[in-house]
C-alpha cells in the first residue's frame, strides 16, 4: 500500500460511563457543533443589540428540531420498513437483540431531516414571538455551516458515510469496514462547510445585503446542498435501494433545498423591513 494512504481505525467510543453506556465522538461532535453555532449567532445578536434571552429561547427550538428532524429523517428516508416495524427504536437509542434491549446510541441521523426539523422549530418560534422569520433564518444561517461541518467530523470518527474506492495516489482506509483506500468524503464535506461559513461571514459583513432578509439563508441552502450534491458522486450509497437509482437519495433530497435557496435569494431582492 502506498505511503500516502491513511489508515483510519479510531474507536468511536471515547468514554464509557458504565459497561453498557458509552459516550461517542459522534455525539460529542454534534454538541460541539451546536455550541459553536450558538456562540457564532450570539456574537451576531450582541453586535445587533438583540436581547440574548431571545436567542436562548430560539436555541431550544432549534436543538429539539434538529435532533428530532435528523432522527426522523433517517428513519423515514433511508430505512422506513425497518423502523415502521420497530417504532420504539426511532426515538430511543436502543435496539432489540433477542428478548432484550441494548443501548446502541442513535446510529442514524439524516442531515436533510435535521434541516427540516430546524426550519420547523424556527417557524414555530417566529409565530410565537412575532419575529421576522427571514431575519431569524439569516442569523441562524451564519452558524449552521459550522454545525454541519462538525457533524461530518463526527461521521469521520464513526468511520461512516465514507466514499467510494479511489485509484489515486492517496485515500483513507477505514479499517473497521475494509482495507480499501476510499475518498474521505466526510472530510470533503467538512472542509466545504467551513469554506461556506467563511463566505457567509464575508457577505454578512458587507453592506450590500442590508434590508435583504432571506439572502444569507438562501445562499447557505444553495452552497451547502450544491456541495453535498457534488460530493455524493464520490460517496458510497448508504442503503441498498440507492444502488438502482441514477442519483442517490442524498442528491434527490438536496435538489429541493437548492431550488428553495434560489427562490430565497430572488425574494430577498425586494427589501423587507427588519424586525
Amino acid at each position: 500500500m502506498k505511503d500516502s494512504i491513511i489508515n483510519w481505525n479510531v474507536d468511536p467510543d471515547f468514554f464509557w460511563i458504565t459497561d453498557t453506556f458509552p459516550l461517542r465522538y459522534y455525539g460529542l461532535c454534534w454538541v460541539l457543533g451546536l455550541v459553536l453555532g450558538y456562540l457564532i449567532i450570539k456574537r451576531v445578536y450582541q453586535k445587533e443589540k438583540i436581547p440574548l434571552e431571545n436567542l436562548d429561547q430560539l436555541s431550544m427550538y432549534i436543538f429539539i428540531g434538529a435532533l428530532l428532524g435528523a432522527r426522523l429523517g433517517h428513519c423515514l428516508f433511508y430505512e422506513p420498513a425497518y423502523y415502521l416495524e420497530h417504532p420504539l427504536e426511532i426515538l430511543l437509542p436502543i435496539q432489540k437483540v433477542g428478548d432484550s434491549f441494548q443501548f446502541i446510541g442513535f446510529q442514524g441521523l439524516a442531515s436533510h431531516g435535521g434541516v427540516i426539523g430546524v426550519l420547523t422549530g424556527i417557524i414555530l418560534y417566529a409565530r410565537k414571538t412575532g419575529t421576522n422569520l427571514l431575519w431569524i433564518l439569516d442569523r441562524v444561517a451564519l452558524g449552521s455551516a459550522v454545525t454541519a461541518a462538525f457533524i461530518r467530523i463526527g461521521n469521520l470518527m464513526n468511520s461512516e458515510v465514507y466514499g467510494k474506492p479511489t485509484n489515486g495516489n492517496w485515500g483513507v482506509v477505514f479499517e473497521r469496514d475494509d482495507l480499501i483506500p476510499r475518498h474521505p468524503t466526510q472530510v470533503y464535506e467538512a472542509l466545504s462547510y467551513f469554506l461556506i461559513f467563511g463566505i457567509l461571514i464575508l457577505i454578512y459583513r458587507s453592506k450590500k445585503i442590508e434590508n435583504k432578509n432571506g439572502f444569507l439563508f438562501g445562499t447557505l441552502l444553495v452552497l451547502l446542498f450544491t456541495a453535498r450534491f457534488i460530493i455524493e458522486f464520490f460517496k458510497e450509497n448508504q442503503v441498498d435501494f440507492e444502488n438502482s437509482m441514477t442519483i442517490n437519495m442524498g442528491q434527490v433530497l438536496s435538489i429541493p433545498f437548492i431550488i428553495s435557496g434560489l427562490l430565497f435569494i430572488f425574494w430577498s431582492s425586494k427589501p423587507i423591513a427588519n424586525n
